[in-house]
């Protein structure tokens, strides 16, 4: 293994990233979210209410809003973890319903936890998803993914070894074994230091580039804008803007945020 540093660039191969045969792109569908009416509600809390949204394939959304706003809640929704207590959500065209887990396969998550075992190295991880999820040769798909993220030189290490960023990294690695078409991140950037956040972004960039459909949260508003198209903002569990990220300023959707 090379001794490259943590802060190294994700490499040219994104651009050139082979999805595994069967997953092709020809299963896209015109909107792969569409949210109506979707509440939840815990403990007597109403943590969703009234959700409106829908999704394009190939569309990527920033997700934004204070602390407690809703944004993980409805990532986790969206990725079939959590029921709505109302409302219509269907995904890819059908309705979620007894078609959860399905549906859960052609979804990707990167959340606060990294989903990853510690005493396995990153490449047996991503085996053990890519085979969870029956993706054709995993290992091949594995070490494109780490050329991918820049982890390459870290395939053989055991995840509990990795830093934060490096960990991030990997996590995002098995959230794209199997190719899916729909990618949420709840605050991917949160905690990483200067040279994993300018990684991850450039990374972000490129999926971007290529299509991928991406739901994101992010605390930071001017980065949130400049990585997607669309910017949804939460209050206290309701949509409050829903624009176009090339119309808007980091002011004005801190105003919304904050809210009267």
């Amino acid at each position: 293994m090379t001794g490259l540093k943590e802060t190294e660039p994700v490499t040219a191969a994104a651009t050139r990233l082979e999805a595994p045969p069967a997953m092709d792109v020809a299963r896209r569908v015109a909107s792969v979210v569409a949210a109506a009416g979707v509440c939840l509600t815990l403990d007597d809390r109403h943590i969703l209410q009234d959700i409106e949204l829908e999704v394009p394939a190939g569309g990527t959304v920033a997700l934004l809003g204070a602390n407690g706003a809703g944004k993980s809640t409805l990532l986790k929704v969206l990725a079939t973890l959590l029921r709505p207590s109302a409302g219509r959500l269907r995904l890819f065209g059908g309705d979620v319903g007894p078609h959860a887990a399905k549906l859960r396969s052609r979804i990707g998550l990167i959340s606060h936890q990294p989903m990853l075992y510690r005493d396995l190295s990153v490449l047996e991880n991503l085996v053990f998803f890519g085979r969870l999820y029956g993706v054709p040769g995993p290992r091949e798909r594995a070490e494109a993914l780490l050329e991918h993220v820049g982890m390459a030189h870290r395939a053989d290490d055991a995840v509990k070894t990795l830093s934060r960023g490096l960990t991030q990294r990997a996590a995002i690695a098995r959230a794209l074994m199997h190719d899916p078409d729909l990618l949420l991140a709840d605050e991917p950037f949160d905690g990483l230091d200067a040279g994993s956040a300018a990684a991850l972004e450039a990374l972000l960039t490129r999926l971007r580039a290529g299509g991928k459909t991406l739901i994101l949260s992010n605390h930071d508003i001017r980065q949130a804008l400049a990585l997607t198209d669309r910017t949804v903002v939460l209050r206290r569990g309701r949509v409050v803007l829903d624009r176009p990220s090339r119309e808007l300023t980091p002011d004005a959707v801190l105003k919304e945020i904050v809210g009267p």
